[in-house]
Parts: C-alpha cells; sequence; structure tokens
C-alpha cells in the first residue's frame, strides 16, 4: 500500500489545480475505496480541502458536469408514497447515518439543486476519515424540489428537476415520508444529519424532528458548537474575558449558522454562569441585511421567530445602528463573528475599532468557502497589528504579520460532526438533545494545547482530528447512557476500548 500511496500522491499533487485534485480523488475512490480513505487520513490537512470546504464548493457548482458514477439516493418530489421502495433498493440495509440535502443553501453559494450532492458525500467521506465509520454504513441522500437558479433550469446537463422548488406543507410531507422510511428501512437509530438547507425551512423542520428522530442539523448546530469550542478556548488567553457571560458578541449574519451559535452560547453562558437562557441571550446581538436587530424593528417589522429572540432593547444607543461599524463602535464588542457570506464585510476601519476597544480582539469570519469570508486572516492581522485571535471557516494557512507568525485556527464543523456521529451511532441514540452539543463543545476546547495557542491557534491541529473525533465520540456516548437515551442496553465497562473497535484503520 505505501507504493500505492506514493504514486496517488505524486499524482494528485501534478494536477493543475484543486478542482481537478478533487476529480482525480473522486476516481480513485471509485477504484479502490480503502486506497483513498488510507490517503486522505494520512495526508488529512492536505485533502481535507479537496474533498471538503473551499473546493467542494466548486465541485458543486459544476457537479452535473463532472459527474462520473451515482454515490448516493436522489429522490425528488414526484417520487411522494414510493420512498421506503426507493430505500429499499439501497445495496445494504446496514446504514447508519445518512446525510441529506435539497440543495437550497449550499455553503454561501446559494440554491444548487441536486447538485449539492457533493455536500452529503464530501461529509459523509468525513465520517469515515476522521471517525473512521465504515463508508458502507454511510449513505448520501439529496431531496429534489426543483431549484430556483435559472442557470441550472436551462442547463441540458443539470440532472434535477427542471422546474422552480416546491414548497409548504408538499415538501413538508415529503421530508417527513423520507425520514420515517429511512427508520423503517434502516433502524430507528439510522442518524439523520440535516444539510445545507434554505432559511425558510431549516429551523422549523429540526423543530418538527429533533424529538422524534436521531437527528440534527449541522449548520445550526454543529457549527455552532464548533463556534462554542473556539469560544470557550480563547477564555484562556491572557487579556480576554475568563468568562463567557464577560462576552459582548456581534454577529455580520442571522441565518442558520449565525443563529444556531448565538442559541448555544446563551445556553452555554446559562450552564456556566446559572442565568437563565434569554437573559443570556442580551450578550448577543445580529445584523442581517436590514441592519442591527432591534425590540424596534421586531414591532414594526414583526421579525421571524429565530430573529426575534435577539430582539434588543436599543434604546441606549446614539446615532446609526444600520452597518456593523456602526454596532461596533456603539456596543463595543468584545468579539465579532462572521457568518454572512459577504467578503470584505470585516473592513479595516472595523477591526482597528476591534483593537481600540479591547487587548485581544476576537474575530471569526466563518463563512464558506474561501472567497465569501468576511476578511482574510492577513487582513484580521495586519488591522489590529497582530493583537487579534482569529479563526475562519476556511483554510488560511501560515500568516506572517507585524514581526510574528500565526497558524490561525479553522473553525471547521469536521472537528464536531464524524465524533458526534460515531458516538450517536455506537449508543444507538434515540435523538441528540442541546446539552449533547455544549458537552462536546467543552471537550473540544479541552483538547487545545498551549502549542496551539503559541501558533495562534484556537483548535486542535487537523492531524490530531482522528485522536478528537474519538475523545467526542466517547464522551457523547457517556452522556446517552447517563441521560439514558442510548438504545443499547448495557453501557460498555470501556467506552473507549468500545468505540474504538468500530473504528475503521482503512488498511489491506
Amino acid at each position: 500500500m505505501e507504493l500505492q500511496l506514493k504514486r496517488e500522491l505524486k499524482n494528485l499533487r501534478a494536477k493543475p489545480d484543486n478542482l481537478e485534485k478533487y476529480v482525480y480523488l473522486m476516481e480513485i475512490l471509485g477504484r479502490n475505496e480503502t486506497l483513498f480513505y488510507r490517503l486522505v487520513v494520512e495526508n488529512i490537512k492536505e485533502c481535507m480541502p479537496l474533498v471538503y470546504t473551499p473546493t467542494v464548493g466548486e465541485a458543486c457548482q459544476k457537479y452535473s458536469h463532472i459527474w462520473s458514477k451515482p454515490r448516493g439516493i436522489y429522490i425528488s418530489i414526484k417520487d411522494r408514497g414510493n420512498v421506503r421502495k426507493i430505500l429499499q433498493n439501497w445495496h445494504t440495509k446496514d446504514v447508519k447515518a445518512i446525510v441529506f440535502t435539497d440543495g437550497e443553501r449550499i455553503l454561501g453559494l446559494g440554491d444548487l439543486g441536486v447538485n449539492g450532492m457533493g455536500i452529503p458525500v464530501g461529509k459523509l467521506q468525513l465520517y469515515s476519515a476522521c471517525a473512521g465509520i465504515p463508508p458502507s454504513q454511510c449513505l448520501p441522500v439529496v431531496i429534489d424540489n426543483g431549484t430556483n437558479t435559472e442557470e441550472y433550469l436551462k442547463d441540458e446537463l443539470y440532472m434535477g428537476l427542471k422546474q422552480s422548488r416546491v414548497r409548504g406543507k408538499e415538501f413538508e410531507d415529503l421530508i417527513e415520508e423520507f425520514m420515517i422510511a429511512a427508520t423503517k428501512t434502516f433502524g430507528p437509530s439510522v442518524l439523520l444529519q440535516f444539510e445545507d438547507f434554505g432559511n425558510s425551512t431549516a429551523f422549523g423542520l429540526l423543530e418538527k424532528t429533533r424529538k422524534r428522530f436521531n437527528t440534527f442539523n449541522d449548520d445550526i448546530q454543529g457549527t455552532a458548537c464548533v463556534a462554542l469550542g473556539g469560544i470557550l478556548a480563547s477564555l484562556k488567553i491572557e487579556g480576554a474575558p475568563s468568562k463567557l457571560i464577560d462576552h459582548r458578541i456581534v454577529f455580520l449574519g442571522a441565518g442558520e449558522a449565525g443563529i444556531g451559535i448565538g442559541e448555544l452560547i446563551a445556553y452555554a453562558i446559562h450552564e456556566r454562569d446559572g442565568i437563565s437562557v434569554s437573559e443570556a441571550r442580551k450578550n448577543i446581538w445580529y445584523l442581517d441585511s436590514q441592519g442591527l436587530i432591534t425590540e424596534a424593528r421586531d414591532k414594526a417589522e414583526k421579525l421571524p421567530h429565530h430573529k426575534h429572540r435577539f430582539a434588543h432593547d436599543a434604546s441606549a444607543f446614539k446615532g446609526p445602528l444600520s452597518s456593523l461599524e456602526d454596532a461596533v463602535r456603539q456596543i463595543k464588542p468584545t468579539m465579532i463573528i462572521g457568518v454572512s457570506a459577504q467578503p470584505g464585510t470585516f473592513t479595516k476601519q472595523v477591526c482597528k475599532l476591534m483593537a481600540e476597544n479591547n487587548k485581544v480582539p476576537i474575530i471569526f469570519a466563518l463563512s464558506n468557502p474561501t472567497h465569501k469570508c468576511e476578511c482574510s486572516a492577513q487582513e484580521a492581522y495586519d488591522w489590529t497589528k497582530g493583537k487579534c485571535v482569529f479563526a475562519s471557516g476556511s483554510p488560511f494557512g501560515t500568516i506572517t504579520s507585524h514581526g510574528r507568525t500565526f497558524e490561525p485556527g479553522q473553525g471547521n464543523n469536521a472537528y464536531i460532526f464524524p465524533g458526534l456521529a460515531l458516538g450517536v451511532i455506537a449508543a444507538e441514540a434515540k435523538r441528540i438533545p442541546e446539552s449533547l452539543f455544549y458537552d462536546t463543545a467543552v471537550c473540544l476546547a479541552e483538547q487545545v494545547t498551549d502549542k496551539d495557542y503559541l501558533r495562534g491557534s484556537l483548535y486542535p491541529k487537523l492531524e490530531k482530528i482522528r485522536e478528537v473525533s474519538l475523545n467526542i465520540a466517547v464522551g457523547v456516548a457517556d452522556s446517552c447512557f447517563k441521560l439514558n437515551i442510548a438504545r443499547v442496553k448495557e453501557q460498555p465497562k470501556d467506552t473507549r476500548k468500545w468505540i474504538q473497535s468500530k473504528m475503521t484503520d482503512f488498511k489491506y
């Protein structure tokens, strides 16, 4: 195998661009699955940006053109009443994890329709590479209810339905039928991960299903978990607030990722400092496309429920509140978090204000892929004179600024979802309560070492991700038994060894 790995790695590095590298990796997967995963596992820092963000974004945009073979199941709105029969056509009944999308909000790229299949495929590849979940137990699914992207409707090679998106009850009934069919086909504990649904449907679908199925939404809850992990790690940095309750946080973007992070931060403040979640939310402010979300705006506009909970009284502030710069000037946040998919919105002036107001300004530019990021790592360090702690959604590599060298951490959901999935699959969880996401964030933060802090990172090195995933899985499984939500009847004496026995190493 070693010789094969050297050959494939050399050929991979010879490809002219990242999309060609993605296509080549999928070719290796098609002819030798074990070799593909061994290559990714041993070169995770190099390969993760190829099989997942940022390269997977470009791959999804062109998916109908670079498609070579089916890697999952496609279920369309026209298949209502027959979903279980379609799932029964899958080549094995031993499926433990399903990642499914309707392609409406792929990364920060918008409605890609069935081209979004690249995301469930990539996510499940990381389930396997990062947590050792056997690929044969993973099933990617696309729910095709049309697309509103004119480019795809006119593209003769587009593989999805050539119609506008179906909304409302008809769509919700299809999701319900799919989730029930999945549990009947593959068992009541099959993990069902929502992925890249649109803001208008994601929150409602999660609330409707989370108490009845072993399910979570990675965009809302996984992103929240990895962000909170980085925030908890920042509490140990000298000069930054040492208590979560002492942070004032401003978000740019009030969609799935942003609201999900805010809700988990509020839950964490509640857990750590003893105040109510509703009181904790007052530490957290949001800007959407119309400006700062306030109580006055809520009364005038009747904001959606997920925004309503963060509509605070802003009457004490004087002057305009329509821009991020206005908000930073007035609120004086200790931390800004970008989840807007609007590049360049963390401007030089915004970053300078953060540096003026804070000894250690914390700047999270989390939008994906890289070209959608609110600012680059180089800009954040340069504009704060090297004072800031920076994290991003996509990798930026090594940065030199103001006489220091930084290796900023990537707030990559891959630190969370593989280990979380491994834990709930092993325990055969009935559901995934909010407390599991908080516990997982704490576990992630505890794995940040002094060496990580010295290189400017709030996250462990990616090369340690198998160990990180194992530690998270052990904690999740133990919590499932403690909360009595495990279907496995007897808790193992050594959870770690038990979990390790379920992990694949990808060797001949």
